[in-house]
């Protein structure tokens, strides 16, 4: 299934091939939250969603795949931009760790959803840089600062975003 334009609003078909395919190419992504980098929840959507996207028609199919993405091992999920669930591809994790001293300790932590058996929602955190593979870490050593906030994209360059 293909990514397809719409405008300027790029949405890609719930499969979670796809879906890992588009947060790749973006490098990171909001899940849900509105940011300065595209929303996943819209993408599969296919729209932009006012409100929660659990009441969404395609709420389901949103969870499908953000569970997914979740789950996989290219995927970073931290709260990086504004506190928020934010993804982040294997890509980037060089540049990220690069300039890891640009962010509060806590926006770097990997978070792990589990739903347990009696309904609820709890989260795991691994802190930084216990989440961090070697090769990752030996690339980071390469990139300069400029290199590395480069490629995380203009939203890195915000002082907002940035904690020093």
């Amino acid at each position: 299934m293909a990514a397809i334009v719409i405008g300027t609003y790029e949405r890609v078909s719930v499969d979670n091939e796809e879906a890992l395919r588009f947060l790749e190419t973006h490098g990171v992504v909001m899940a849900s939250a509105k940011g300065p980098v595209p929303r996943m929840s819209e993408a599969i959507a296919g729209e932009p969603i006012k409100g929660s996207w659990w009441g969404h028609a395609k709420g389901h199919e949103i969870y499908d795949v953000l569970s997914f993405l979740e789950e996989s091992p290219d995927v970073l999920v931290c709260r990086l931009i504004d506190g928020k669930v934010t993804l982040i591809h294997h890509r980037l994790w060089p540049a990220l760790i690069r300039v890891a001293g640009y962010f509060a300790p806590e926006r770097l932590a990997r978070v792990e959803h589990e739903h347990t058996s009696s309904g609820h929602h709890v989260n795991h955190e691994t802190p930084f840089p216990l989440w961090t593979d070697a090769l990752s870490r030996n690339a980071a050593n390469a990139l300069t600062e400029p290199e590395a906030l480069d490629a995380l994209g203009t939203w890195s360059l915000q002082p907002s975003k940035l904690t020093r």
